[in-house]
């Protein structure tokens, strides 16, 4: 274990923005395949391997590349690392950019699984108050500790892997029909 968090040290000097990128799609294919197996309990059989690519997609081409960027935002529009800093940049982050975030992510999701346009409404209607609602429990305090205690360049990271649980919820919630 302490070799591969070595070569993942190397990998983010080296490549820091591939290695985030990386490591977001393959976490939300994770939490893909883990909300196939464990909540829908679908078996290896039945595994929708389409719709974990999409989902990895997802990770690849939205997930990372925006909140990788979001915390460098975040970074220069609230400075310091004490407590105080962290409170604000947790507040603003979802206040400002967990709605947005979650609305976007259950509305490309549809688009990939091929909802019409009101379909996709419907299905934002009916799921995203539920999904921002459970975000809030989870995330302003592992926000807090990922503000006051991480690295900017580890940020991505540590939150993906919290995140694991969390693309489960949403990955099931956002291909719940």
């Amino acid at each position: 274990m302490a070799s591969l968090w070595r070569s993942y040290q190397v990998l983010m000097t080296k490549r820091p923005w591939t290695v985030q990128l990386v490591t977001a799609g393959s976490l939300v294919g994770v939490g893909d395949v883990v909300s196939q197996q464990v909540f829908e309990r679908r078996g290896l059989a039945h595994h929708n391997v389409q719709r974990t690519a999409k989902m990895m997609s997802i990770g690849f081409f939205f997930v990372g590349p925006v909140v990788g960027s979001w915390y460098k935002v975040l970074d220069r529009l609230v400075v310091g690392g004490s407590k105080s800093a962290a409170m604000k940049k947790m507040l603003v982050d979802q206040v400002f950019f967990a709605p947005c975030f979650l609305g976007t992510f259950l509305g490309i999701s549809g688009v990939l699984n091929g909802l019409t346009v009101e379909e996709n409404v419907t299905k934002l209607k009916r799921d995203y108050t539920d999904a921002l609602i459970s975000n809030y429990y989870l995330w302003p305090p592992v926000q807090i500790a990922n503000f006051y205690f991480i690295p900017l360049h580890h940020r991505l990271a540590f939150v993906q892997i919290v995140a694991v649980a969390w693309n489960s919820y949403l990955t099931w919630k956002a291909n719940k029909m």
